[in-house]
């Protein structure tokens, strides 16, 4: 089965930006609290602050997207300025400038996530379009691995097998991520057309344009935003790994290991997703992600977190690719972007109360010493199972398999 070219080329610059982003995002959890010292409530807040204004952004260049014929610009925008920001890391020296990083990498990441995702779903007939976001998400997979390949190396090379990150070998990685995240800019300036639409006579407010959605759309968002809320950043994993006793190295290849997992199934996924609705692998990556944080909560070695953190790519490969596809069969063609802005809106700001959540579980807040390190898994198997509850109860038609 052939893509488009749009296809081909976006996936491209998603694999070269998550090479960049992997080289260095998956080590900043690492930085903050063993070359700065900071408290995993004070990590909580940088990871979901960054990501919750990153989901504002979205929302209204997705609903800006739909107002103007071309989406072509605010993606390759975006992808510039997430670039020009994340080689700005080796030389932040505090948990505030890590942040304010941070948010410049993840303005670009809202600016360009909501239009991108609606240039994919136009560019692919529907009978295509859970093919078309899972070959997306394996590539944005694939990229990952690779990125966390050449981390591996730098860091071997630099600190051997030390079990905390230092603030120089950090500084590195930091540096080398600006080629690969440069060449994603490049593809998309040369490769990527745009697809033609019809202008628009008018356009809804912001809030308008959520009202107007489709009633399953709009519980949809409401019961992924309540998933989200226990979903907390996978940095609480890596510190959980650390925390278990494994080294920088082996983060790093136990990252590495949960990309190649999450690649290898995204595609099939999303071509399953195709033939028996995309509903249904939802539902059992909420399963497998329900059962992968009660082991997480329970694990008593490293080992253990290890192995449960690589089946979690089941789960990534199952949901990511079928979510942002049950979008567009959700909201229809009219309105994408806004549907796609308002998505990853509700996901991300959810995040930021996710995060500090988990980090208060864990290490408390104020006065109060938390529960420890188990809680915040605890917490996001139960929001799992509640949501997946509320997705039989309120979206119960939309498991039915598509039509032949």
């Amino acid at each position: 089965m052939k893509l488009p070219r749009n296809i081909i080329v976006m996936t491209a610059a998603s694999f070269l930006t998550d090479v960049s982003s992997d080289m260095v995002n998956n080590l900043i959890p690492l930085f903050l609290a063993n070359a700065l010292g900071a408290r995993t409530g004070t990590i909580g807040l940088v990871e979901g602050v960054a990501e919750s204004m990153s989901s504002f952004i979205k929302l209204l260049s997705g609903w800006w997207s739909d107002r103007v014929v071309s989406r072509k610009p605010p993606t390759v925008a975006g992808y510039t300025l997430s670039a020009l920001s994340k080689p700005l890391l080796a030389f932040a020296g505090s948990w505030a400038a890590v942040l304010a990083v941070r948010f410049g990498d993840r303005f670009g990441k809202g600016v360009r996530t909501a239009p991108r995702d609606a240039l994919l779903a136009d560019s692919v007939p529907a009978a295509q379009r859970g093919a078309a976001f899972g070959f997306h998400r394996a590539g944005d997979s694939l990229g990952a691995v690779v990125g966390l390949g050449l981390a591996l190396v730098v860091v071997w090379l630099t600190q051997g097998n030390a079990l905390a990150l230092s603030r120089a070998t950090f500084q590195r990685i930091a540096l080398f991520s600006a080629v690969p995240a440069l060449l994603a800019v490049l593809v998309l300036v040369v490769g990527l057309h745009e697809v033609r639409r019809a202008a628009p006579a008018g356009g809804r407010p912001i809030l308008g344009s959520f009202r107007a959605m489709p009633p399953d759309f709009r519980r949809f968002l409401l019961i992924f935003g309540l998933f989200t809320l226990g979903n907390s950043a996978d940095a609480f994993i890596i510190l959980r790994a650390q925390e278990r006793g494994l080294t920088v190295i082996g983060v790093l290849a136990m990252l590495l290991a949960f990309n190649l997992v999450y690649s290898a199934v995204a595609g099939p996924a999303g071509r399953l997703s195709d033939r028996i609705g995309r509903p249904r692998l939802i539902l059992a990556g909420w399963a497998v992600y329900a059962v992968i944080y009660l082991g997480l909560a329970l694990a008593g070695a490293a080992w253990q977190v290890v192995a449960l953190f690589i089946a979690y790519g089941i789960y990534h490969g199952l949901v990511e690719g079928n979510a942002r596809a049950f979008v567009a069969d959700l909201a229809g063609s009219e309105g994408r972007g806004a549907a796609y802005g308002l998505y990853h809106a509700v996901v991300g700001l959810a995040t930021l109360p996710a995060s500090l959540i988990a980090g208060a579980l864990w290490q408390g807040v104020g006065g109060w010493s938390g529960f420890g390190p188990a809680a915040p898994f605890l917490f996001g198997a139960a929001l799992a199972g509640v949501a997946a509850m509320m997705f039989f109860l309120l979206l119960r038609p939309t498991l039915r398999p598509p039509p032949l």
